[in-house]
């Protein structure tokens, strides 16, 4: 086969795995979302951990002030400007269904949420606390408008949004943490959420795939930036130097979550 040969096929190729990835993305992020409420919620030692993982992190006076308002941003309003910020480019780019499909992700994380939080999910008393917070809301509003913003952003342009998209998740998401309103798990439930919607989507518009590597590294730096600019607000181990390592894992493993998280949702959109 020549090289021109090689290189016409390399875009059927990818819409023909555009929605095998689609759907394989949508039911993994559904299996982590199972794990989560089976593991974290369901069982003593999965509540121990998580609990113990909220509070290996805080903050002084000033760097709560700092991490409240940033959540303070999180709202209704916020989310309603994204939807018409996504409604205007999709028009521009003459496209109904990325529209519907943006309106579509939001709509739908979000209603999952709180159906997950306050009707399906019942949490056990291990003397950890039973009212259950999984998913994140807070986050579940931050990633879902951040998915439907990647879904109509030209492709040229996916790396850019998935290092912003990874930065305000990853900050968002850490600061429920902080601020003690969240458990780890809760912003990890609430980004299988936002996933699963966005790979249903994808599946129906039938997307081609996007190559993944310049968008791996966007995402991770993304991530890593909002990491930094906690610990630059004064978010600190709340065992002071003793419990530096634990913290480092805590807001780690939260970055890469959500870098690994806006990489697959980046490689579906566009």
């Amino acid at each position: 086969m020549s090289i021109d040969e090689r290189t016409d096929t390399e875009p059927q190729q990818r819409a023909a795995t555009g929605p095998l990835q689609a759907g394989a993305t949508a039911m993994f992020a559904a299996a982590v979302l199972a794990a989560l409420v089976v593991l974290a919620v369901g069982t003593e030692v999965g509540q121990e951990i998580d609990d113990s993982a909220m509070r290996t992190v805080g903050a002084g006076r000033d760097a709560q002030l700092s991490v409240l308002s940033v959540l303070g941003y999180v709202s209704i309003g916020a989310v309603a400007l994204i939807v018409v910020g996504c409604l205007v480019v999709a028009a521009l780019r003459g496209s109904l269904r990325l529209a519907v499909a943006a309106v579509v992700v939001i709509a739908g994380a979000n209603v999952t949420t709180q159906l997950l939080k306050r009707v399906l999910i019942d949490r056990p008393d291990f003397e950890l606390g039973v009212l259950n917070s999984l998913p994140s809301g807070h986050t579940t509003l931050v990633a879902a408008s951040v998915a439907a913003l990647a879904l109509v952003t030209p492709r040229a342009l996916q790396p850019v949004m998935a290092a912003g998209g990874a930065f305000a998740v990853t900050m968002v998401g850490a600061s429920t943490v902080v601020a003690g309103w969240h458990r780890p798990s809760d912003v990890v439930a609430a980004c299988a959420v936002t996933l699963a919607w966005t790979g249903a989507a994808t599946l129906v518009l039938r997307h081609r795939s996007v190559p993944g590597r310049g968008l791996a590294v966007a995402s991770l730096a993304g991530a890593a930036a909002s990491g930094l600019a906690l610990v630059a607000i004064g978010v600190r181990p709340l065992a002071g130097w003793a419990g530096f390592g634990e913290a480092a894992v805590v807001l780690g493993v939260l970055g890469l979550v959500v870098a690994i998280w806006m990489w697959l949702t980046s490689r579906l959109a566009g």
